[in-house]
């Protein structure tokens, strides 16, 4: 090759990927970010290895296999209980029409507003041997204690039903949405090849739904193996009311910390499997979104079955327990104008707008960072975020616990050791490690709202504000939020409520004579005073009204 024809040849170079002038800090944040919820579960890894093999070989000796066995029979149950009602419900307000399917169509949702424990206090209330149903079926009968067998609610089965009333929501909307998304084409297809529609919806709709589904099922999982009240309360031995008496009761720290590291690997192991359990396979539409399916018209005893179908879920998920917590509510001598119970409101109030704003602002920052640098490092710090959200309370209470503490006692020694100073705990025991484990657990829920709204905002709008001279930052401020302002508030609701429902956590690491309103029912239950548990336990779903209320309107606009 001659001279001249090597010259017109152009040499081509990979060019690294294009950085955004000014993107550093939000990439400086989003890793603190990363890093800081990455924390807890590396410091519970490393404090149940230097724990020793004695422990570990004492705990399955004697309490890890019951754990293990009562945990994976409530899963069991809860997963079968959401997945049935959730699916089966979600069907029947999708795909059919019958008297008041409108008004089911929302009524499905409240559950969401009650926290599980909630629920078992209530529940209590009326099925426990000295509640209402059995004591005025004693009255009316005139039999004994022994005379006749009557379920117990405190047990596994009772624990798994509380569970499954409040849970079943997490399937029902993703289900719903599924099903909405689906075209007419392949179920049609399938009826006109003999099908009949139970075996049509079983081979083809669900099928295609499962992905929204398996999302659902996953959710209510985490939440059951994440539960503490409802189980603490019930005397169902899990892994988290293990955690909660290896800490508290038995003072054995080396103990906690390795159930909470089988939790953990339990939690993160179920994550997995559901991810692989995917595979490749990939779901299509297989005609036009907008041929949707035509919902059957049910009447007589189907539309009959289907109202009941509907109704006893929010029967027995949100009109039972709000009627039997307010008429012990009224019966209680709990004042909520009290001192004292100003005291818990202020408290509740303050960690949960706290933990809401900074997790909101931490997940702007990540979302942001992998919107200006997208590429596999900003993923990888997005995802070490929602791991979170796989590990229970109980499990970043005892990681953050664990090193904190560590730090505090050296940093007391060193000071009195140098200057006759005792600093004591500052950091452990204080408020704001305890928003640190709520900025953990929550930051999924943040970031996905965040994400959701920000899907929205064209990638031309960010070139048009670069071209206009505006910093990230401006851009974000000037462009982004004002935009994102739904999605924002719906992130900022969902973590305040969250947060106000949240027990495990709150529980091991509050400040001393810091408690909150679901501190003082879970105290009240504890001591058989569930008529004055009713009351904090009613503030509590009153505020969680408030993200089911917005869940509503979106189902409704969506319908």
């Amino acid at each position: 090759m001659t001279q001249a024809s090597q010259a017109q040849v152009p040499v081509t170079r990979r060019r690294p990927s294009a950085r955004v002038k000014g993107a550093r800090r939000f990439q400086v944040v989003a890793w603190c970010v990363a890093l800081a919820c990455l924390l807890p579960m590396a410091a519970v890894a490393i404090a149940a290895m230097t724990g020793g093999v004695d422990t570990i070989t004492h705990l399955g000796q004697t309490v890890l296999p019951r754990y293990a066995r009562t945990t994976i029979y409530l899963v069991l149950l809860v997963s079968l209980g959401t997945f049935s009602i959730g699916v089966g419900a979600a069907w029947l307000v999708t795909m059919t029409r019958f008297p008041g399917v409108r008004f089911f169509e929302v009524a499905l949702v409240l559950p969401l507003a009650f926290p599980a424990y909630v629920l078992a206090y209530g529940y209590t209330f009326l099925l426990d041997h000295p509640g209402v149903v059995q004591t005025t079926l004693r009255e009316v009968t005139g039999w004994g204690p022994r005379d006749y067998w009557f379920p117990e609610i405190r047990s596994l089965g009772g624990a798994s039903l509380m569970l499954v009333l409040v849970l079943y929501p997490y399937v029902y909307l993703l289900a719903r949405a599924a099903f909405l998304q689906q075209s007419s084409s392949a179920f049609l297809a399938a009826r006109a090849l003999g099908d009949s529609s139970w075996r049509a919806f079983w081979r083809v709709s669900l099928p295609m739904a499962r992905p929204a589904v398996a999302s659902g099922v996953l959710l209510t999982v985490m939440e059951t193996i994440a539960d503490y009240g409802t189980v603490a309360y019930f005397g169902v031995q899990t892994f988290a009311t293990g955690i909660y008496t290896s800490w508290f009761s038995l003072a054995d720290r080396a103990g906690a910390a390795q159930l909470a590291l089988c939790l953990l690997g339990f939690a993160l192991m179920l994550a997995v499997a559901e991810r692989l359990s995917r595979g490749r396979a990939r779901y299509h539409h297989a005609g036009k979104q907008q041929a949707a399916l035509p919902p059957a018209t049910l009447s007589g005893t189907k539309a009959t079955g289907a109202i009941i179908l509907c109704a006893l879920p929010v029967v027995f998920g949100f009109l039972v327990p709000l009627v039997s917590l307010t008429l012990m509510g009224l019966n209680s001598e709990q004042n909520l104008l009290s001192r004292r119970y100003i005291a818990f409101i202020t408290n509740s109030l303050t960690l949960a707008s706290t933990a809401a704003l900074v997790t909101l602002l931490a997940a702007v920052s990540l979302g942001f960072y992998q919107r200006l640098q997208p590429g596999r490092v900003s993923s990888t710090a997005a995802n070490i975020s929602r791991l979170g959200y796989a590990v229970p309370g109980g499990v970043i209470a005892v990681g953050l616990m664990v090193p904190f503490a560590a730090f505090d006692n050296a940093l007391d020694a060193w000071m009195q050791a140098n200057f006759g100073l005792r600093t004591g705990l500052l950091v452990t025991g204080s408020i704001w490690l305890l928003v640190v484990a709520y900025m953990v657990r929550f930051m999924a829920a943040a970031l996905g709202a965040y994400e959701g709204g920000q899907a929205t905002v064209h990638a031309n709008m960010d070139a048009a504000a670069r071209s206009l001279g505006q910093s990230p930052l401006g851009m974000l401020r000037r462009v982004h939020l004002p935009i994102l302002t739904p999605s924002l508030l719906t992130a900022l609701l969902i973590v305040f409520v969250d947060v106000m429902k949240e027990l495990p956590a709150t529980l091991i690491m509050r400040p001393f004579n810091f408690d909150t309103l679901a501190v003082q029912a879970h105290r009240l239950a504890a001591d058989e005073r569930l008529e004055g548990a009713a009351v904090p336990s009613l503030v509590i779903m009153a505020v969680g009204l408030l993200p089911v209320i917005l869940v509503c309107r979106q189902v409704r606009r969506r319908s």
